[in-house]
């Protein structure tokens, strides 16, 4: 079943400023993904010139997205309401950051420290976008047990531990500990332990109740009450016009009581002994959930870390679980999987996002990049409109000083580089075939768009030209004139002219000069005006892409602003201590908790540190790679999308943002870039071949790295202390590169 949640209208944080509603009709940027974004409908960020009021009910001439949050009605700007006491304001989130999220879609589990779910917040087991179960109490002995700890164990289980002094001579000293272990599947088993020095017949109460609340409703505060509930099997009913639960128990309780949705069991524990309540939520008729990333079904390789920093394995491992929890199958060819963007709001398909991890996860294989370039590709607009050839993405925010930008031109520029990657890691040629007449189109649509410009405009008229989508177009024009070539299609030289006069235009037209050397403009108005604001955006223009024997292509700027570049990513106003932030600390309207206002946000420092080692600014990567590692550790090595971009000290730890997905595809992918950055693998299945350039400076000491694919067969590579790389498996007949 799909997940009623994707892709980013807007994915920033709540707005509380007023803001202007969406024009009525579609505009040309406004292509959109099938499915809706929980965070974009209920929030609209700040420093976008679009967007309006979310999380009221829909008022005449609104539509309603699938996650039962309207989007807002057409009209003048929207007056701004003063929050009560009463309510939360209408725009702002659930906080997510202290909830332990267990992810195994279609199905989640959100829980506080606590362990119990009382039905507040975004608590619950959640399917296909739909809460199943707000509440689940138990009481021991007529009292709530007392929590002591809570942690995630696996990405779709997490263990609770409370304890209770039962004995009347036990003293302080509690001599009852109940264990619930809650997975993403809608199972939770409950464990009492005794170390009582006598038998112990205890009464177990478990108090259940739900809304069959979507999670879009949830988010926005407006879920409704409870529902009546009703005795079914050997547990509780409930049943809405939308949608059905139950929850069945074993052993079968004692007692249910449909009025007080509870169930009671009298338990009887010896000295020592242990008794299990097991409970499953499940929508009536269904089994139970089988996730695509278990076993032989993933499409990603196993791959392991050992060496020198204890952190890198742990980060590895827990990366390729919140992976695996991320996959989805489409359902209109379910041997193609793809990654959601994240949990709990992003809990579908966000094109661009699913196509930058894919990229990002190559060093596990191609299967995923397949699985996603094919979905995709059924979604590509067809037809003689200047629109054809695009892969639909709706609008996101870009910041303060942008507007929005528009997700669909970065996924199809996406397109062809993932696939010519792809078949540099090695993609059968049969399987890369079959999808190069959807890269032509989108090729075709890159050429059509620039017209006899220099630059690919922005699909909003009169909107600025970005400086990362020009990096996103070259890259597109270079390697996809290289996987026409490859496969004698025309094409391929009109794309290298036009990219050549894109370079030896850009660093005239893009380049604002100060007295520190100078940097890039995060964009240029129609008019000429240079938009001189630094951000992490301006890291893609060190991401070059993979060609043939390893090499990467030549970058936009030349040599000494490249330099002047990498000085600036590097430097303490965009080096967080904990990673990049999205916008430099002294540009106006800096927050470290914007989400491209200031925060960090893994993916852009994991594609900064790649073209910063891949250029030999190997002091910078290493600066901003050791911050992110340290940033992970903090986190239980579970990377968020995003978190603050306050500055590192002694002592202190990265500040968590409130509307972070957690997991998220594109931080666990980042993960996998960043590691695979050390060891430098440069593949070229084509030829044969395989280059390593390794961070010779080796910022984490030795390590080693197992399980890769290349050529699609397993790859093992380690690195020295002093730089050095050697490969320890690969496919037979590939070839070590110069």
């Amino acid at each position: 079943m799909p997940l009623p949640s994707t892709p980013d209208t807007h994915d920033d944080i709540p707005s509380f400023r007023r803001s202007v509603p969406r024009p009525a009709r579609a505009r040309d940027d406004d292509t959109r993904a099938p499915l809706a974004d929980i965070r974009s409908q209920a929030t609209r960020p700040t420093g976008s010139r679009l967007g309006g009021p979310i999380g009221r009910a829909p008022s005449a001439g609104a539509t309603t997205g699938a996650q039962g949050l309207p989007h807002p009605p057409t009209g003048g700007p929207a007056t701004p309401q003063a929050p009560t006491s009463a309510t939360r304001r209408p725009t702002e989130l659930p906080p997510a950051h202290t909830t332990l999220i267990c992810v195994a879609l279609p199905g989640l589990a959100i829980s506080t420290d606590q362990g119990q779910l009382n039905g507040s917040g975004l608590e619950g087991f959640y399917r296909a976008g739909r809460r199943m179960l707000s509440r689940c109490q138990v009481r021991v002995a007529g009292r709530e047990p007392l929590a002591v700890q809570a942690r995630m164990v696996t990405a779709d289980r997490a263990r609770f531990i409370a304890t209770l002094c039962v004995s009347a001579d036990a003293g302080p000293d509690p001599d009852v500990m109940v264990e619930r272990t809650r997975y993403a599947d809608g199972t939770e088993r409950i464990t009492l332990h005794s170390t009582a020095p006598r038998p112990l017949r205890l009464p177990v109460e478990v108090s259940l109740g739900t809304d069959l609340a979507e999670l879009g409703a949830v988010a926005s505060g407006s879920a409704g009450p409870e529902l009546p509930a009703s005795v079914h099997d050997s547990g509780l009913r409930w049943s809405c016009a939308n949608g059905h639960s139950t929850v069945t128990a074993h052993p079968p309780p004692a007692d249910a009581l449909a009025s007080a949705g509870l169930l009671r069991w009298e338990l009887e524990l010896p000295p020592g002994g242990t008794r299990s309540v097991e409970l499953r939520v499940r929508p009536d008729g269904a089994g139970p959930i089988r996730p695509v990333g278990r076993g032989a079904t993933s499409p990603l390789a196993q791959a392991g870390v050992a060496g020198d920093d204890p952190v890198a394995a742990a980060l590895l491992h827990t990366c390729l679980q919140d992976l695996e929890a991320l996959l989805l199958r489409d359902p209109k060819n379910p041997s193609d999987t793809h990654l959601a963007a994240g949990a709990p709001w992003r809990c579908g398909m966000a094109p661009a996002d699913a196509l930058v991890a894919a990229r990002m996860t190559l060093p596990l294989g191609t299967r995923l990049a397949a699985g996603t370039l094919r979905t995709l590709a059924r979604t590509q607009l067809g037809g003689r409109e200047r629109q054809s050839g695009m892969i639909p993405g709706p609008r996101r925010d870009a910041g303060p000083h942008l507007p929005p930008g528009c997700t669909g031109t970065e996924a199809t520029l996406l397109f062809p580089v993932l696939l010519a990657e792809a078949r540099r890691w090695g993609l059968p040629e049969q399987e890369t075939e079959e999808l190069l007449p959807v890269a032509e189109r989108c090729l075709r649509w890159l050429r059509g768009a620039v017209g006899g410009g220099a630059y690919l405009p922005d699909p909003r008229p009169g909107g600025p030209l970005r400086c990362e989508t020009q990096a996103h177009a070259y890259r597109a024009a270079l390697l996809g004139a290289d996987l026409l070539d490859a496969y004698g299609r025309p094409g391929g030289p009109a794309l290298r002219d036009w990219a050549g006069e894109l370079r030896s235009r850009f660093g005239a037209d893009f380049w604002v000069e100060d007295r520190g050397g100078g940097r890039p403009a995060a964009a240029r108005t129609p008019d000429g005006r240079l938009v001189p604001h630094l951000g992490a955006g301006a890291a893609h223009l060190l991401d070059t892409g993979l060609l043939g024997s390893g090499e990467h292509a030549p970058g936009l700027l030349d040599k000494v602003r490249t330099e002047q570049l990498a000085r600036l990513l590097g430097g303490p106003a965009m080096d967080s201590g904990w990673g990049l932030r999205s916008l430099g600390a002294k540009e106006a309207a800096y927050n470290p908790f914007g989400h491209r206002g200031g925060a960090v946000r893994v993916q852009e420092t994991a594609v900064a540190v790649a073209g910063l080692a891949g250029a030999g600014y190997e002091k910078e990567a290493s600066s901003l790679l050791r911050g992110v590692l340290a940033a992970a550790e903090s986190f239980g090595h579970r990377l968020p999308e995003m978190y603050a971009g306050e500055q590192r000290t002694a002592g202190s730890a990265p500040l968590p943002h409130p509307a972070a997905c957690r997991p998220a595809a594109t931080a666990a992918a980042a993960g996998v870039l960043l590691l695979t950055t050390l060891v430098g693998i440069r593949p070229d299945a084509p030829a044969g071949t395989v280059t390593l350039r390794p961070v010779r400076s080796a910022p984490l000491g030795e390590i080693g790295m197992t399980g890769l694919r290349v050529a699609g067969a397993p790859f093992a590579v380690r690195v020295s202390r002093l730089g050095l790389a050697m490969v320890e498996e690969a496919a037979d007949g590939l070839q070590l590169g110069v």
